[in-house]
C-alpha cells in the first residue's frame, strides 16, 4: 500500500470519526463537554450572540462555537435560554481572555446539556473547531449535524455552506466564520506554507493555507496534506482575501473529508 493511499485512509478515519460517532453522541443523556466546574452565577444580561454578564459583574463568552451573524436573531435566542437563569460554568481553564471575559461551557441549572449544544441543535451557531477534547468536539459536531439534517435555523438556507466554484460568493464573507466545500485540485508547497488549491488562478480562486506548525498537527494525526488532492473536503474558518479568498487552517478539526471525489 502506498504512503498516499494509506494517508487518505487515515484521513478518512481521523476526520470522519466525529461524523461516525454523531448518533452515539446525540443519544447520550449527559453532555460530553461537562468539564471541571469553574464557577456559578445568575445571568444579569445578554451582551451579544455568544456573551453574557453575571450579576457579580463577570462577563462570560461561550466556548467552542461561532454565532450566526443575523441581525439580533441569535442574541434573542440566547436571551430566551439564559435570561435570569442560574448557570454553572465549566471548562479546562478559567483564565480570562484579553478582554476580561471567561470562556466556558455553560449549563443552566438542572440541565445536562450545555447551552452550546442547545444553540447548535437549533441551528443558531457553528462548531468553531477550537475544542481540543475529542469527546466534547464529537458532541458539538453531532448537534450541528442534527440541525443541518433537519434544516433548522441557519441550515434552512441552502447557501449557508459556500461552494469553492463561486469564489466571489466566498469573498462576501471576509472576516466571517464560514463553511466552504469543494474538490481540492492540487496541493502545493511554497516556503513554509502548504496550499490546498481549488482552482488554477491564485488571484481569484479559493485556497486553504496550512502553516508548517499546523502541518505538524496533521502529521501527528497520520495525515499528509498531499492526501487531500482530488478529494472533496469541507473546511471551516475565517475568510481572508489574498488575491482570492483564503481560509488559514490551524487545527486538524477545521477540515472534514467528504464522501466521493
Amino acid at each position: 500500500m502506498s504512503d498516499e493511499i494509506r494517508s487518505v485512509r487515515q484521513a478518512a478515519i481521523v476526520l470522519g470519526a466525529l461524523a461516525l460517532l454523531a448518533s452515539a453522541a446525540g443519544s447520550a443523556s449527559a453532555s460530553r463537554c461537562a468539564f471541571e466546574a469553574q464557577g456559578e452565577g445568575r445571568v444579569a444580561g445578554i451582551i451579544d450572540a455568544r456573551s453574557f454578564r453575571l450579576q457579580d459583574g463577570r462577563e462570560v463568552r461561550l466556548a467552542g462555537i461561532e454565532p450566526v451573524l443575523r441581525e439580533g436573531a441569535s442574541s434573542q435566542v440566547l436571551a430566551k435560554i439564559l435570561a435570569n437563569r442560574d448557570v454553572t460554568l465549566r471548562g479546562e481553564d478559567d483564565t480570562p481572555d484579553r478582554y476580561g471575559r471567561q470562556d466556558a461551557f455553560v449549563f443552566v441549572t438542572s440541565s445536562e446539556s450545555s447551552v452550546q449544544e442547545e444553540l447548535l441543535d437549533q441551528g443558531e451557531a457553528f462548531v468553531s473547531a477550537t475544542v481540543t477534547d475529542k469527546e466534547c468536539a464529537t458532541a458539538l459536531i453531532a448537534a450541528e449535524a442534527a440541525a443541518r439534517r433537519a434544516k433548522r435555523g441557519l441550515w434552512a438556507d441552502p447557501a449557508v455552506i459556500k461552494n469553492t466554484e463561486s469564489p466571489g460568493d466566498i469573498l462576501t464573507g471576509i472576516g466571517r466564520f464560514t463553511l466552504v466545500e469543494g474538490k481540492v485540485l492540487s496541493v502545493r508547497q511554497a516556503g513554509t506554507t502548504t496550499y490546498l488549491n481549488f482552482g488554477r488562478n491564485w488571484t481569484r480562486d479559493f485556497a486553504v493555507t496550512i502553516s508548517r506548525r499546523a502541518s505538524a498537527g496533521f502529521e501527528a494525526a497520520g495525515i499528509l496534506p498531499k492526501s487531500f488532492e482530488n478529494r472533496r473536503i469541507r473546511v471551516r474558518g475565517f475568510v481572508e482575501a489574498h488575491g482570492g479568498p483564503r481560509i488559514d487552517v490551524l487545527r486538524v478539526g477545521q477540515i472534514e473529508l467528504l464522501g466521493g471525489n
